[in-house]
């Protein structure tokens, strides 16, 4: 089996996220699967300058920066869609998703690779039979409030990828008890079978 593990916090030491996200890979994990690890603060680019809809641009018309936005691009398209599980760590910043998420998101939608469009010009997933998990952080915001803009956009996402096998291990509000937030989560890995 091959884990794709994704780390968006861009705390590096200290990330609640990532430590539970690195507990929740050891629980799941079996000897001999393969870890794909993406640490999304470490190289990300966001798509900027394209000509037209889509990630198209004719290749005489890139710029640099478009040669190795497409390069990424395509590294993390094979990344998705040759694992068999997804663990995705993110903290709640703003309400929302840290901007390298959102940015992940928009180089891993590609059309013909992970999304396609069928006649009647519904969109469908191709990344089908994959498994996600998502280790989601908060200080403040409750999960699943009218607050939290992260958790239902990330699931939305990876259903539009095709994943719609989605788990959730949070640890949220823990400005209002740290200890009691970690606890839960912990117990929600340990429950994972």
């Amino acid at each position: 089996m091959k884990i794709y593990q994704i780390d968006s916090s861009a705390r590096k030491k200290g990330s609640t996220s990532r430590e539970l996200a690195k507990k929740l890979l050891n629980k799941i994990k079996k000897s001999g699967d393969e870890i794909i690890y993406r640490d999304l603060d470490d190289e990300m680019l966001f798509v900027s300058g394209l000509t037209e809809s889509g990630m198209n641009i004719d290749e005489a018309d890139q710029t640099e920066y478009h040669k190795k936005m497409f390069e990424l691009s395509n590294k993390l398209v094979k990344e998705i869609k040759e694992c068999d599980v997804i663990i995705i760590s993110a903290p709640i910043y703003n309400y929302g998703p840290p901007a390298t998420l959102k940015a992940w998101s928009d180089l891993v939608a590609r059309v013909g690779e992970t999304f396609k469009f069928k006649s009647n010009g519904r969109r469908e997933g191709l990344l089908k039979n994959k498994k996600a998990y998502l280790v989601i952080t908060s200080g403040g915001t409750k999960l699943n409030s009218d607050e939290d803009f992260l958790t239902p956009w990330l699931k939305f996402i990876l259903n539009f990828f095709g994943i719609e096998k989605v788990d959730v291990v949070s640890a949220d509000q823990m400005a209002l008890d740290y200890e009691k937030s970690i606890k839960d989560a912990e117990k929600q890995i340990e429950n994972i079978s």
